[in-house]
Parts: C-alpha cells; structure tokens; sequence
C-alpha cells in the first residue's frame, strides 16, 4: 500500500533529488542510473542531445511514467505521494496540452476547478504571462509562442514550489525570449526551484545558474555555470608574443599562444597591463576568456552521443507510445 505524504506550499522552493534514476523500454535504456540535485532558488538548465533521456527523466520525475529503477523525488516525495500537486510542482512539458476550440481562459478555467483555485488567480496569470487580449480567443489559433505562454500560465496556477519546464523558449521571438528570461529569475529570486529542459544553450547559457547535461541517459556533468568555464585566463594581443610571455614569467604568470594571442593563466587583467606598461609593448586586446557552454556541451557529448553512431537510439516518437502514459 501507498502512503499518501502531503507537502504544503510554503512559498519557497523543494530540492529535487535524482538517484541512479533508471529507464528501460525493452532491451534499450533510455536512462541509465542517472543521479542529480536541483536546488531551490536557482535556474537549472537540464541539456543534452536528442534522444538523451531528458523528456524521459521529466516524466518519470512528474510520475508519468515508472522508473525501472532508481527514484526521483520533491522535497523528499514522488510527484504520486503529494496530495495537493498544484501547490507544490507546476509544469509545462510540451505546448499542445489543451483543446483548440477551448479559449485560453477556459482551459486555465478548468484546470482551476480541478485544483480548486480561484478564477481571480487564472486572470492574474494570463495577465502575468503577457497573454490577457488572448484569453477570450480559441487556443488552436495561438502561435507557439502565445501557446507556451499559455502554458506557463497552467504551471503556475497553483503558485507552486518547483516549475519544471521543457523547452519553454521555443517559439518565442526575441522580446519573448528576453521575456521569459527575466520573469525566470523572477521566480527563483522569491526562492522557487526551476527546472528547465532546452535545446538553446546560448539563451541558456545566459540564464541558468546550474547545468545538468545527460548523454545516452548519463550524467556528464554537473554544477553551476560559473564553475564549468575552467581556469580563469585572458586573451592578451600585443606586438610581441615573446616579450611580454617572458616579462609575466617573470611575474609567474604562464601564458601560450592560441590564434595568435596569448593566453595568460590569470585573471588580473590589471597585472598584465602594468606589466605590459614596464615592459613599454602595447596591448591591441585584453579581456577574460572563458569557455562558452556550447563548447562545453559538444566537447562532452559528441564523442558519446548515441545518435551520431551506427546503432543509433529510437526515435522520440518511436517511444511516445511506450511513454505517453503511466504504467
């Protein structure tokens, strides 16, 4: 039997845990013993290829779908285990969740009789996600962008803990984009836990405080964004490579030469400018370098990524009717 374990909102967000999370579907794993952590207050961006397992990992973390093993869990409970799930977990995980002859302002109607909140609240979110001139119009004539909003007015109709969100820019122009941006630090500034899956690791890289980035339904890396650059460094650009490399030797800075710059194993860009100064050569570039998450990203994943091999994993939709349900 079932305990059933009631979590309360509070207004702050739940940490959530992944431990050695496992999918199988037939003799193909779809994930494979994945462990991570989400901690509240913080934007996480969960990465990886196509056909990685991060759709996948989301249902089986919002309790559509049975783990073969492992377990995932808010703040210490499966999503089946919270009596008010609204209040605790809102989510969005693909854009086409209504019926098209339902306006906007219905479909958030009906979801907010089913958790019993207010109408007040479902004008208030089609008011904070940008969509209220909409409200009155049939959802089958939105556009992606006007459904994702649409969308994440649902998430939120319970004023939930967590939002967990898959590809939530997508279909979003760059206002949009710049939009959800802002409102996402918003809700992680009042103490909420963001989740969100994406395809779009420039937008993410500007975003998100974590990264979770999965291959093959592993865990490559975690950790937050600033940690993932490396070593600090700076790009240098001077009339003579040789000179000033020898002159920070001898203030015990290394450097070597990448595209025709040095590269200084430090971030006092003040100490290489007075260097540079004493050492009378002019500096044409000076700035920090860091290794962008797209870089990042390709440099973990493409040596792994089963799709780019010949066996190459199903297809999402080859396993949409495998997922699309509890089991």
């Amino acid at each position: 039997m079932t305990t059933t374990t009631t979590t309360t909102s509070t207004g702050t967000g739940a940490r959530i845990d992944v431990q050695d999370l496992t999918k199988r579907f037939g003799d193909f794993t779809a994930v494979d013993h994945l462990s991570f952590s989400v901690e509240p207050g913080r934007i996480t961006g969960f990465l990886g290829p196509n056909g990685a397992g991060k759709t996948t990992t989301l249902r089986m973390l919002l309790g559509l779908i049975r783990p073969s093993g492992g377990s995932a869990t808010i703040d210490g409970h499966r999503y089946q285990d919270i009596e008010t799930p609204m209040s605790v977990v809102g989510s969005a995980l693909e854009a086409t969740n209504f019926h098209p002859g339902r306006t906007g302002r219905d479909h958030l109607r009906v979801l907010a009789d089913t958790a019993g909140v207010s109408t007040a609240r479902v004008d208030e979110m089609l008011e904070l996600v940008g969509i209220p001139a909409a409200a009155r119009k049939r959802a089958g004539g939105y556009s992606m962008g006007m459904r994702q909003r649409l969308g994440l007015a649902a998430a939120l109709l319970g004023d939930p803990r967590v939002l967990i969100l898959d590809e939530p820019a997508n279909g979003l122009d760059p206002e949009g984009i710049r939009w959800l941006r802002g409102f996402l630090r918003h809700l992680a500034g009042q103490g909420k836990t963001i989740l969100i899956s994406s395809h779009m690791l420039q937008e993410v890289e500007q975003t998100v405080d974590d990264v979770v980035i999965i291959s093959n339904g592993r865990l490559v890396k975690q950790g937050a964004m600033a940690d993932l650059h490396g070593d600090s460094q700076v790009v240098v650009r001077t009339s003579d490579n040789d000179a000033l490399a020898g002159a920070l030797r001898v203030a015990d800075v290394t450097t070597h030469v990448e595209d025709g710059a040095l590269m200084a194993a430090t971030d006092d860009m003040r100490l290489i400018g007075d260097v540079a100064l004493r050492a009378g050569l002019p500096l044409y570039e000076l700035r920090q370098a860091h290794t962008d998450l797209e870089a990042l990203f390709f440099q973990l994943t493409e040596g792994t990524n089963r799709n780019l091999g010949s066996a190459a994993a199903p297809e999402r939709g080859a396993l949409a009717g495998q997922e699309g349900g509890t089991e």
